[in-house]
């Protein structure tokens, strides 16, 4: 007979395994081609690192912590044909430069998934602003004892109706 805790593991594993093969299927359909140059390294393609981004922002995790949880799931690594798990920053500088409209589409049809044709989605507007908490250089930081802050992330959002 299984604990209360491993039913709840099997049934947050079927769910991430539910919404990979979903994201799967979703990017197939948007039919990016395979690497982004000729010169690429070839070990992963931009189909399998946009997965990774859409179930990162499913998982509404940071780079680091999504890339360490990666690591521990090998049903996911073996859905998305794995060999190794990526450095967070190829996440990072996929994100930075594939095109805005294949993001739009990979995210319009996911939240198709999480919302049903019977609700109804209000309209409603999102803004995110990064800000840097000091402009001093890291060695300064250092030489007077303050401790320089990370990246702050503000964000806003709006009901349009």
């Amino acid at each position: 007979m299984c604990s209360k805790g491993k039913q709840t593991t099997k049934r947050l594993a079927s769910r991430n395994i539910r919404f990979i093969r979903a994201a799967i299927s979703i990017v197939k359909a948007i039919r990016i081609i395979p690497y982004s140059c000729k010169y690429s390294k070839k070990i992963y393609t931009q189909n399998q690192l946009l997965v990774l981004i859409l179930f990162k922002d499913y998982r509404n995790q940071h780079y680091r912590d999504f890339i360490e949880d990666i690591g521990d799931m090998k049903s996911i690594q073996e859905e998305l044909d794995l060999s190794a798990v990526p450095h967070f920053t190829t996440l990072q500088k996929f994100f930075s430069r594939i095109k805005t409209l294949y993001l739009r589409y990979a995210f319009g049809k996911t939240l198709n998934l999480v919302y049903s044709n019977d609700d109804p989605i209000p309209v409603t507007a999102i803004d995110s602003s990064g800000f840097t908490s000091g402009y001093s250089r890291h060695y300064y930081s250092i030489r007077t004892g303050k401790i320089r802050k990370h990246f702050l992330k503000a964000s806003i959002s709006v009901d349009t109706d």
